[in-house]
């Protein structure tokens, strides 16, 4: 043995069936990492596209996603998670407990969203505040209390708002003014999107589609083998919400889109339209020419709150906050000094012409 170590080592022969091996073992390990990275599977059962639907928020979803076994279940446990957290109408959530005074205890969910809030409301200058509650609760769903509205009682409401008021402290909220009430509505959709997008990444699911009453996050490809096809509404006046007339479609992946808008739910009062979104700055239903405002960024949560935040604005603002944040695309819907519907979008959004 001593022997043949001490001996001068020969040259490897490279035989040819050598290459072919190394050549098989590329191949397989190639053929494996893409099929990991586009499509899992489990065992031998193939992935193909599957859908959901069901009501969550007040609204609908809608889930396309590529997968080998009907995640519908775990779908449905998710959605329920963000409402037992975020959601005003579940007596039992979070967030009603909180608001009512009975906990200041958080959950992780309540935790995202509140430092999400909390962050953009200072990159808009305070327009988006989700201590708006007091204000809308006022003002009543399609502004069905306006009768009642007082500039008296607008001041003295908006002694209690302001997101100043309200910090996180070892997990717990804690509120200088007790009056302070939150909602979430401008952000908990979104944030269900992404909520569901993750469970889905978790099962290594990369081709997929989830919307929650028109907020949408999608990953890969559609079940053609493309971008997926997400449409603006264009923005006709319709309290009935049937007119769905598409502005323009935009071809995405890897992406998230939210819209808000002021075309469905409004009230007219001496020739001007007043828009359902409450600014939080003064009190009052936002009246400006932004129509429809789109916002798309990495996450749902983002793209849903900057949406709301630039109806408040108005366009001026909007663009002027855009410019600070490059990493949001945004489409806007106006109408110009003649009353004309105009659009103006981000460089960074490619638009096509659609045919």
């Amino acid at each position: 043995m001593d022997r043949q170590l001490d001996q001068k080592a020969e040259p490897h022969r490279i035989r040819w069936w050598h290459v072919i091996l190394l050549l098989a073992l590329i191949a397989g390990t190639v053929f494996i990492i893409t099929t990991k990275n586009s499509a899992p599977n489990d065992g031998n059962k193939k992935a193909t596209y599957l859908k959901c639907e069901g009501e969550i928020f007040g609204t609908f979803y809608h889930i396309t996603y590529q997968y080998t076994q009907d995640l519908q279940d775990s779908i449905k446990v998710r959605l329920q998670e963000v409402d037992h957290s975020l959601s005003p109408f579940n007596k039992q959530s979070v967030i009603t407990a909180i608001n009512y005074g009975t906990s200041d205890e958080t959950d992780e969910m309540f935790r995202d969203v509140f430092t999400l809030a909390k962050q953009i409301s200072a990159e808009t200058y305070g327009a988006f505040d989700i201590t708006v509650a007091p204000l809308v609760n006022a003002w009543g769903f399609g502004f069905k209390n306006k009768a009642t509205v007082t500039d008296t009682l607008i001041a003295r409401l908006l002694t209690h708002v302001g997101i100043e008021k309200v910090s996180l402290r070892d997990n717990r909220i804690v509120k200088s003014d007790t009056a302070v009430m939150l909602d979430c509505s401008a952000i908990a959709k979104g944030y269900g999107v992404d909520a569901v997008g993750r469970l889905l990444e978790s099962k290594r699911i990369n081709n997929y589609m989830v919307e929650i009453g028109g907020e949408v996050r999608v990953r890969g490809q559609n079940p053609q083998g493309s971008t997926w096809n997400i449409g603006i509404i264009k923005p006709i006046p319709d309290v009935t919400g049937e007119q769905t007339e598409l502005q323009q479609i935009l071809h995405l992946t890897d992406i998230s889109m939210a819209t808000s808008g002021n075309y469905r739910n409004y009230y007219e009062e001496g020739n001007k339209r007043y828009a359902h979104t409450i600014d939080p700055r003064t009190g009052y239903p936002v009246q400006h020419s932004i129509l429809s405002s789109t916002v798309l960024a990495t996450d749902c949560a983002t793209a849903d709150a900057y949406a709301t935040a630039f109806m408040v604005l108005g366009l001026d603002s909007a663009q002027n906050v855009l410019k600070r944040h490059p990493e949001l695309k945004a489409y806007f819907i106006y109408a110009d000094d003649d009353g004309n519907n105009a659009t103006w979008h981000t460089d960074n959004l490619h638009i096509e012409e659609e045919e």
